[in-house]
């Protein structure tokens, strides 16, 4: 992708410049106005945060945009940060936020062309999906094929290294909730894999 390439050159870029200062340190800073600090976290974060984002919304071009738009979110917000939650978690929520906004405006307003051209056939033959993508790619397919509750919370918990706690607070929903949902998740995926030809695969 060309988002990955170019953030991932940015971020090579500034490895060696940037401080080792923490993730509650560098808020602390943006909410003084220290747009330095929003640039480092910026290049911190971003690329988790927008495949977060595009797990949910399925458009590259909208996952792009939500995630300026949750950077700026942070910007404005990073005074109101109390410490109660990982700064990751913190900036997740607001992801999660944006993303399922911008996937109700656009169920309101319909699917245009180019959204409809961008979303992957999953009917491909079994065969024929294990022959053209490796074993990662056969897991992102069946992710794909996950409700959008039970997506989330599988990418919070394996993707984003979230605890329970952390992903009950990113959703608001009850941690048993978010247990049961990975548990179904996990079957549901084990399920789906096996459809495809693979008798067992770790996330």
């Amino acid at each position: 992708m060309e988002y990955n390439r170019a953030i991932s050159a940015v971020a090579s870029s500034r490895a060696a410049a940037a401080p080792s200062t923490s993730d509650e340190t560098l808020l602390g800073l943006i909410a003084k106005g220290d747009r330095n600090a929003v640039r480092l976290l910026f290049v911190r974060h971003n690329l988790r945060i927008y495949r977060f984002i595009l797990r949910i919304v399925g458009n590259e071009t909208a996952a792009e945009d939500l995630v300026n738009e949750v950077f700026i979110e942070v910007w404005r917000s990073a005074h109101r940060f109390e410490s109660r939650s990982q700064v990751t978690t913190w900036i997740l929520g607001i992801a999660r936020f944006k993303a399922l906004t911008a996937l109700r405006r656009r169920s309101s307003e319909g699917l245009d062309d180019d959204f409809a051209e961008s979303i992957e056939d999953s009917a491909d033959n079994p065969e024929v999906m294990v022959q053209k993508a490796d074993r990662s790619a056969v897991l992102q397919a069946c992710l794909k094929q996950l409700s959008n509750a039970h997506r989330q919370v599988i990418d919070l918990i394996y993707y984003h290294e979230q605890s329970i706690e952390e992903v009950a607070r990113i959703t608001g929903i009850p941690e048993n909730t978010v247990k049961t949902r990975a548990f179904h998740a996990r079957k549901r995926l084990a399920e789906l894999i096996e459809a495809r030809g693979i008798e067992s695969m770790s996330l």
